[in-house]
């Protein structure tokens, strides 16, 4: 079993998927750019999720190379950087976040070199627990390389999020999850992130495998993006569902639609019961 998953974050989490379980349905987990399209925009842009229905949130870290990211995350991420963003300045957001939400966990999503850099990542897991922090998924991080992060992400008390795609193998899956602390981010489709108008027919049955092997929740991301997708991923069993880019995209060109955001949140809440 993980040691992140022993943390105080990763039983945060677990809460909020078992809230959501004893409801009926899967968690909603909407996904923010830090600092985007700016600083109070983004915490607009949180809050107003939250309160439209997510059981938990994830935040975005600003990073020049987002490897996993498609074209409207990429834009977002530059626009926040281009607005001044920081990884300091993003953890002082979610911090604020954090506090004015308290109830709702803040999973934060970045990058390696971003995150660990040449050494164990000590200095930003402790900071990210500084700020609130239940998870971090660091996208390009695997289990092969991740046990010094690891290690002091579970003495700073936040868990850390694997994923697995649907090329893994069922052994592959059943390592990867169980060294996933929190949840398991199951990756829907071969690709990068970016709202799809259909998922892959296989979705189900991936869904199925990779509860098989997990012993933590289950939470579907990529191409996610309309209530019928929810649905079907509720449907199919999965603990959690993960929508982004149809949300940076709702909110229009210059990512102020705050009220756009918070319409479509509702209406993917309303979807998780199956």
């Amino acid at each position: 079993m993980s040691a992140t998953d022993q943390t105080r974050g990763a039983a945060r989490i677990r809460e909020a998927f078992a809230r959501a379980r004893a409801a009926g349905r899967a968690a909603l987990i909407p996904y923010v750019v830090a600092g985007y399209p700016d600083a109070e925009g983004s915490f607009a842009a949180a809050t107003a999720a939250i309160d439209a229905g997510a059981d938990l949130l994830e935040v975005g870290l600003p990073y020049s190379d987002p490897l996993a990211d498609g074209a409207t995350l990429q834009r977002a991420s530059q626009g926040a950087l281009a607005a001044g963003a920081t990884l300091e300045g993003s953890l002082a957001l979610v911090r604020r976040i954090a506090a004015a939400r308290p109830a709702v966990p803040v999973v934060a999503m970045g990058y390696a070199n971003q995150l660990i850099g040449g050494g164990d990542g000590r200095e930003r897991a402790i900071a990210l627990a500084q700020a609130g922090v239940a998870g971090v998924i660091v996208a390009d991080l695997t289990p092969d390389e991740g046990a010094p992060f690891e290690a002091v992400a579970a003495e700073a008390g936040i868990a850390v999020i694997y994923l697995v795609a649907p090329t893994s193998s069922d052994a592959r899956r059943a390592h990867v999850a169980g060294r996933s602390g929190g949840f398991l981010y199951c990756v829907s489709l071969v690709g990068v992130t970016g709202a799809r108008t259909e998922l892959p027919a296989s979705v189900a049955q991936l869904v199925a495998d990779v509860k098989a092997v997990s012993p933590v929740p289950v939470a579907v991301g990529f191409g996610v993006s309309r209530p019928d997708h929810v649905r079907a991923i509720a449907r199919a069993g999965a603990d959690g569902v993960i929508v982004a880019s149809a949300l940076v995209d709702a909110m229009g060109p210059d990512g102020r639609d705050v009220d756009a955001l918070r319409s479509l949140v509702a209406e993917l809440a309303g979807a998780t019961g199956g």
